[in-house]
């Protein structure tokens, strides 16, 4: 029966922007576009969103390594807003973090639980795709002006006849040293994930009979199985079978993998696990690859490796090319191989849209890049702010009435420039400043004040680009010689972008195994919390106009009515650092 004579209920979405794909690339790219003015749907087929970060599957958010290379933008304010509320890193609050950044967003509809399973073409173009909702058993069609695939299988490809690849690609196609000799469709697997809980007392574990048998160490080579700090990602699979076709046995088959692999460290052998019990086992498996569409630009080896110094760029990876075996745990050796990238590389506008259905953008692991360079741009950071980057841009398509490539062609200095005033960094560019912020007289009670205005919002190869000061008494201050009106204030505080080690590049959003007593995580003591803002008349008397506690972001933006010869701004407490830094201040 057709999805148009199927008794169900039918529901039709009207919008300017559709989102099919939930994960963080699905969700950035959501909010991003409707923050940016575009009314949006976004249809994921699960009922939490998050993909692979949430609690259904539980992997970390990874992304670029090296000193203050962290990604920011929407991503950075999720991870702070999880520190915050969430000191001991519970799923359920995760899940809820996430869901609340759609569910409450203003020209955002969010269709849960409802999976795309038809799309209705016009020549080139998309006119409406279809879900079905399995809590309502209702049919939802969006119909909209441009569509995003971050569903990470591309689901809408073989839906639309957008062109696509599976597998890797031969090595002298390229020229990438890392692809094999020939030609495959042989992908990186997908792992069903367990975590332990240490408890005071020896707890048991019976195997369920079905339960493979590791006997010994031997039976798990290469593959590091201590409880601390180990998120079990080797329990892989996939790879040599049809990653999208094969899945339902292919999880069956990795649930053998970890409960066997749980009777094996709890029963055989001594891996100081008495006290430790299986606390959660994924039934969802987690993806690494199946479909990667096609774009104008397809992002090699040999990009990575010259840093993609585009000028398109809107994004950045940095990532190591981990290229995963795609025997997974049937392949005895080294289960992936970290070939070096280096961090941060850009990643081209060109590489998120179709080149053959003219109104497909895509974000996440699915983007137009070969197999060696997605084992780098496949991590989550790295999604979400290509999914970022998507919705800015389909905001701007919007407002202009164009399509993506256009977009690219006529506008990518003003999408470059959008990103950057959301605080997503963009390598080797710099963010223009308002005008207000240009003119005004810039001075501080210590220390040199130049770096909040010049475009560059966090350290960059050894500069800081900050402002520092001492809480309660150090002010800087925007002057001029006749009152101005001031409407908008930004601010980018120090969230302390190496929180998370000298590597920095698994943020660790949830902990993948639980200790009895865990130490809660809190926001970065360098982040501002409370601050003040005063004006001031010609020479007259400063006085407060502004006033915000208990902030817990690193982007601040604050909508105001100040008419004044002067603005000033004074920090009075961060986190529990005794200095505080700054690295952007905007007036306009």
């Amino acid at each position: 029966m057709s999805i148009a004579a199927s008794p169900f209920r039918k529901i039709t979405h009207r919008v300017d922007f559709c989102v099919v794909g939930g994960g963080l690339a699905g969700l950035c790219a959501a909010v991003a576009a409707a923050r940016h003015g575009a009314r949006v749907a976004l249809m994921h087929d699960r009922p939490v969103p998050g993909g692979n970060a949430s609690s259904e599957i539980r992997m970390w958010v990874c992304g670029a390594r090296g000193p203050d290379n962290a990604e920011t933008g929407l991503i950075e304010e999720i991870l702070l807003d999880n520190l915050h509320r969430n000191p001991l890193r519970n799923f359920s609050i995760w899940d809820s973090l996430l869901y609340e950044k759609a569910r409450l967003e203003p020209n955002l509809t969010l269709l849960l639980n409802a999976s795309c399973l038809d799309a209705t073409m016009d020549g080139e173009r998309i006119r409406s795709v279809t879900g079905w909702q399995t809590t309502t058993q209702t049919w939802h069609t969006v119909e909209a002006s441009l569509f995003a695939d971050c569903s990470g299988d591309s689901v809408l490809a073989p839906l639309t006849g957008a062109e696509f690849r599976i597998g890797r690609e031969a090595r002298r196609e390229f020229g990438e040293s890392i692809q094999p000799e020939e030609a495959d469709r042989r992908t990186m697997g997908m792992s069903c994930l367990i975590q332990l809980r240490e408890t005071d007392s020896p707890q048991p574990f019976i195997p369920p009979p079905w339960a493979n048998t590791y006997r010994t160490d031997d039976d798990l080579p290469q593959r590091a199985h201590g409880l601390r700090d180990n998120n079990f990602w080797w329990i892989e699979l996939g790879g040599e079978q049809d990653s999208i076709h094969d899945t339902e046995s292919l999880r069956d088959e990795l649930l053998k993998a970890a409960f066997g692999i749980c009777d094996h460290i709890k029963n055989r052998g001594d891996h100081g696990a008495e006290n430790w019990a299986l606390d959660w086992v994924g039934f969802l498996p987690g993806k690494r690859e199946s479909r990667r569409y096609l774009g104008d630009h397809l992002l090699t080896q040999n990009d990575v490796r010259a840093e993609g110094r585009f000028d398109d760029l809107v994004a950045y990876g940095g990532w190591p090319m981990d290229d995963h075996h795609p025997g997974g745990l049937h392949w005895r050796g080294v289960p992936t191989i970290f070939h070096p990238a280096p961090s941060p590389f850009g990643i081209p506008y060109r590489c998120l849209y179709s080149r053959n259905v003219a109104n497909l953008f895509f974000a996440g692991r699915n983007i137009s890049v070969t197999h060696a360079a997605l084992s780098s741009t496949r991590v989550m950071a790295t999604c979400a702010v290509l999914g970022q980057a998507v919705g800015v841009a389909a905001a701007l398509a919007t407002r202009y009435g164009v399509l993506p490539r256009s977009l690219g062609r006529d506008r990518l200095p003003e999408l470059q420039q959008a990103l950057m005033d959301d605080d997503c960094y963009l390598p080797w560019r710099t963010r223009s400043v308002p005008e207000l912020t240009r003119r005004a007289r810039l001075t501080a009670s210590d220390g040199d004040p130049a770096p909040l205005r010049n475009g560059l919002d966090r350290p960059i190869g050894g500069a800081e680009n900050a402002w520092t000061g001492g809480i309660g008494h150090s002010w800087v201050q925007y002057e001029f010689d006749t009152p101005e009106a001031i409407r908008r204030l930004r601010f980018v505080f120090d969230s302390d972008l190496n929180r998370n080690g000298p590597k920095g590049s698994c943020r660790q959003n949830i902990p993948c195994f639980h200790p009895l007593r865990p130490a809660p995580r809190t926001l970065p003591p360098s982040l501002v919390r409370s601050f003040r803002i005063e004006a001031r008349q010609n020479h007259g008397a400063w006085r407060e106009v502004l006033r915000v506690a208990e902030n817990a972001q690193r982007l601040v933006r604050l909508e105001t009515e100040i008419r004044a010869c002067a603005v000033r701004f004074i920090a009075e407490s961060t986190w529990g650092a005794p200095r505080f830094r700054v690295f952007a201040w905007d007036i306009a």
